[in-house]
Order: C-alpha cells, then sequence, then structure tokens
C-alpha cells in the first residue's frame, strides 16, 4: 500500500470546530489527505464570534514545522491565521530552508466574520514581502484583496483586476473570491499567468458558512496533493464547499460550521461538466 497524499496547515485553533486547523483536518479527512498542523494561535470563538485570541511564539511554530517536515515531509502546505509579522517572516524562512519546492496554498486570514482583526496591521507588509513571492495560490476574499491590492473588488471586473495586481506582486495564482460581492449567484475568478478563469456557482442562502475561506483553500490545497492540475483542484474544491454548506449539521446560534464530514469529493469525476449535470459554469481564459 503506497503512502497517502500529505498536507500540512500552518493556521490557528478554532475550538468550535468550524473553521482554522479543525475545519483543515476534516477537509484532509475528507479528501483522503493525511493531515498534519502546526499551531500559530489559540483563538476563544464559537458561531457568534471570537472573543479572544492568544499567538504563539514565533518560535514555537517554527519548531512544529520542523518537526513535521524534517521526519514526515509534506505533498503541499497550506497557511492560514499567523497573527503576527515575526511568525510571517519566520513561517517564510523556515519553509525556504525546508521546503522551497512544496506548493504553497495561502489564506490570508486578517479579519474575524465579527470583524476582529487576526492579522496585526503592521503584518501586511510582511505578509506581502515575504509570503506572496512563495504562494503557488493565494484565495482572498474581498476585504482580504482590498488591503493587499488597495483595490475593492465589487464586481468581475474589479476580482479580476485585484487577481492581476496579486499576480504583480510575485503570487503564481489567486483565486479571488466572490462570495462578499452582491448577486443571485457566486462569481469567482482564478487569475493566472494562462488567464481569467471567472466560475459561476449558485449562491446557498444558509448562515451556516463559519470556516468556507479555511475549508476552500485546504480543499484547493488537497486537490494539488493528489496530483491535480490548480484548475481542476479549484473547481473540485468549490463544489466540495457548495455540498458542505448544503449538508451543514445547522449548529450554533450564528454563522454555523459546515457539513465537512457529508461532503466528500468525487474525485474520479471529472471537473469540467455541462451545465445540465452540474450548477456550476466556467468562462476560460478571458
Amino acid at each position: 500500500m503506497s503512502p497517502p497524499a500529505r498536507l500540512l496547515a500552518i493556521a490557528g485553533s478554532d475550538p468550535s470546530g468550524g473553521a482554522g486547523l479543525q475545519a483543515d483536518l476534516k477537509t484532509c479527512a475528507a479528501f483522503g489527505v493525511y493531515g498534519m498542523t502546526a499551531v500559530t494561535a489559540i483563538t476563544v470563538q464559537n458561531t457568534l464570534g471570537v472573543s479572544h485570541v492568544e499567538v504563539l511564539s514565533a518560535d514555537l511554530v517554527v519548531a512544529q514545522i520542523r518537526a513535521v517536515l524534517e521526519d514526515m515531509g509534506t505533498d503541499v502546505i497550506k497557511i492560514g491565521m499567523l497573527g503576527r509579522a515575526e511568525t510571517v517572516e519566520a513561517v517564510a524562512d523556515v519553509l525556504d530552508e525546508l521546503a522551497p519546492e512544496t506548493p504553497i496554498v495561502l489564506d490570508p486570514v486578517m479579519l474575524a466574520t465579527s470583524g476582529g482583526r487576526l492579522l496585526e496591521e503592521k503584518a501586511v507588509n510582511t505578509l506581502k514581502q515575504h509570503l506572496l513571492p512563495m504562494a503557488d495560490l493565494i484565495t482572498p476574499n474581498v476585504d482580504e484583496a482590498e488591503i493587499l491590492t488597495g483595490i475593492r473588488p465589487e464586481d468581475t471586473e474589479g476580482l479580476k483586476a485585484a487577481g492581476d495586481k496579486l499576480l504583480e506582486m510575485g503570487v503564481g495564482a489567486a483565486l479571488m473570491k466572490g462570495g462578499h460581492v452582491d448577486g443571485a449567484m457566486i462569481t469567482d475568478v482564478l487569475v493566472s499567468p494562462q488567464g481569467q478563469n471567472i466560475m459561476i456557482s449558485p449562491r446557498l442562502h444558509s448562515r451556516h458558512t463559519h470556516g468556507t475561506g479555511c475549508t476552500l483553500a485546504t480543499a484547493v490545497a488537497c486537490g494539488l496533493a493528489l496530483g491535480l492540475e490548480m484548475e481542476a483542484a479549484v473547481h473540485q474544491a468549490r463544489e466540495y464547499v457548495y455540498e458542505a454548506i448544503k449538508n451543514a449539521p445547522k449548529l450554533g446560534a450564528g454563522h454555523g460550521p459546515l457539513g465537512h464530514n457529508l461532503a466528500g469529493p468525487d474525485t474520479g469525476r471529472e471537473a469540467e461538466q455541462t451545465e445540465a449535470d452540474n450548477p456550476f459554469s466556467v468562462l476560460k481564459n478571458l
């Protein structure tokens, strides 16, 4: 029996199990990928919001990463909440040393849904300087895109413009998430050197969306770990998150968690399907 695909997630802990490393591990399990973690912060949160955050020392975060990479290795790295500038720089340095060729999916976690800041303001420039050029894919929402690029995407053209700006800043590709843009459909744009792929899917009207960003980025990383090309991994991840929202366990009084375990992907299915088979549509290389 061959060893499983491996994923190292570097992110914060969510005791409610909906986001952060807990969501990362549930997503890995759904994809059949072996998940490993390096904890960057302990948060106190539930579906109603984040009430407290304690960021671990950069040395402790790096020690966890070293322990995993020097023994078990990984096929892909997913980075979420980092919290402080020192942690951003230290993570970039250790990954450059130990895993310079390993694909990195960066979810630039900056703000909680409740509005609390999860990345200190002075760390944004450090992120731009040290981690953006290392990322094979970045997955910002509208607020994160504005913080990173100065462009607030209000429509598809804005998503494309912000994605182009991120490529200019050194990222390999950008999945620009349009969930916060008004409309009956959700439009995401995958911007890469090969072009701009506009991906459209139905909007699910649900309050159970806690951890969608973490889950989407990890689902893409799982696809890459399993050998999919970037575009196919993104399509599969979007469908997984859609099903996970549909199958949410409906827990909590606020933004509830997704049904990670009820939405396992069909990894054998072709990424592109006809609209009759699939509510997702794609406009390629625009």
